[in-house]
């Protein structure tokens, strides 16, 4: 290569360097409030009837009302309005908003953080054990659903010093709801039809509440807060966070159909979570009028991933369990990854889907890169590595679900023939 060319490739290097730079440091990592677009007006939400069928993955970046699309990162925070809309409307049910009545308190005695809500002349507790490391603070956290580490090694974060604080999410809604009879269900008896993602996500929001109101008493840093979960629990890390912009950094384990997977890919599989198959209480039971008719949902779980960013988020598989349904996560993270790279900031994004361990167990492989999201994303470490991309699907063609892109054509590619 001549030295001028060399010279020239150069400056071309460092140049895209510094716009991506660029374009990453003017975008924020979190948000101190629940929804930034809480103000924009829904979009127009068709009965299933008037609902066009799409084959392919859906257009993370076109509007819902079909006038166009938008790669700009100031149209994100309506668009992401548009895609939550889409969801609580299709799939979840509504997530109400903060109580106008919460109060909160943490016992440091018993490492017991209670939040108290009151709506509609009821009342609703949360209790969350909290590990707080010794020090002053203030100190990153995360929020495990079910145990205050999630499913992962509680040594990840107690090594690093950062909260642990449990969600204990059947004081919102059982695992295994009776419809109308839940807690929160008292709060809201009109939403006796939401699904339990939608009651859990309002529920981790809660919690968040909480520890904005006892910053004194309880040392997080609150611009450091991570959510994590595994299987069921993974799935309901993914709404918490799509549906909260004050979570940094969001570990889904596991999470499966419902979770990760794409719901339109997952039907094209063997023995899977799929839509017709997941579990009713989970979701609305309206939703499962799409059962034979995924296509004509307006959006799919790349888009669920996607309404986290600009925040943070590892996705973990695990191949070996075949319900979990991993090619079509994979596929799935391929198009979501889309939109991180899109606004230049693809460090923030990364899977990995690897077997040979049990469900919701991480694997020794698996430690560097969720020790790596932790460090960056929690503690701040830019060196980190967080360009995470593992798994065991190269023959897979991901790019067919979303060639059409931009297109305005919604057509799936077809296979090549040795596929």
């Amino acid at each position: 290569m001549k030295a001028g060319l060399k010279i020239n490739l150069l400056i071309f290097l460092i140049a895209t360097l510094f716009v991506v730079n660029s374009m990453a440091q003017g975008i924020p990592l979190v948000y101190a409030v629940e929804n930034t677009g809480a103000d924009f007006p829904a979009p127009v939400l068709p009965d299933t009837s008037q609902l066009p069928a799409i084959e392919p993955l859906t257009d993370p970046f076109a509007w819902s009302d079909g006038s166009g699309r938008s790669t700009d990162f100031a149209d994100w925070s309506r668009r992401r309005a548009e895609i939550g809309a889409e969801i609580q409307h299709y799939e979840i049910g509504p997530k109400p908003a903060r109580p106008n009545h919460l109060t909160a308190s943490f016992s440091a005695q018993d490492s017991l953080l209670t939040v108290i809500i009151i709506e509609n002349k009821d009342t609703l507790i949360l209790s969350s054990k909290v590990i707080l490391p010794k020090g002053e603070g203030p100190f990153p956290a995360v929020i495990g659903v079910g145990r205050p580490s999630g499913s992962l090694p509680p040594d990840i974060f107690s090594s690093r010093e950062i909260v642990q604080i449990a969600f204990n999410f059947s004081q919102v809604m059982a695992h295994q709801q009776k419809r109308g009879s839940e807690p929160i269900n008292k709060l809201y008896p009109d939403l006796s039809n939401m699904g339990a993602y939608s009651a859990w996500s309002w529920g981790v929001s809660r919690l968040i509440d909480g520890l904005e109101l006892v910053q004194d008493e309880l040392p997080v840093d609150l611009k450091h807060l991570a959510i994590t979960g595994c299987s069921f629990a993974g799935k309901m890390a993914l709404y918490a966070a799509a549906f909260d912009e004050r979570i940094v950094l969001t570990i889904a384990q596991e999470s499966g159909g419902g979770g990760a997977a794409a719901w339109r890919v997952s039907e094209t599989l063997g023995n899977v979570e799929t839509l017709g198959r997941t579990s009713h209480v989970w979701f609305m039971e309206s939703m499962f009028q799409f059962s034979k008719a995924v296509s004509k949902l307006p959006f799919d779980h790349h888009e669920l991933m996607a309404m986290v960013a600009p925040r943070a988020l590892l996705v973990l598989g695990n191949p070996d369990y075949e319900w979990l349904a991993d090619e079509s996560g994979y596929v799935s993270c391929q198009a979501a990854k889309r939109v991180w790279e899109t606004f230049g900031i693809a460090d923030r994004f990364g899977f990995s889907i690897v077997g040979n361990h049990g469900h919701c167990q991480l694997p020794d492989v698996q430690y560097p890169e969720v020790e790596a999201f932790v460090d960056k994303f929690l503690l701040g470490d830019t060196n980190a590595d967080t360009d995470v991309e593992v798994h065991p699907f190269d023959e897979v063609d991901y790019s067919r679900w979303t060639a059409w892109w931009g297109t305005g054509k919604p057509i799936l590619k077809e296979l090549d023939s040795d596929e």
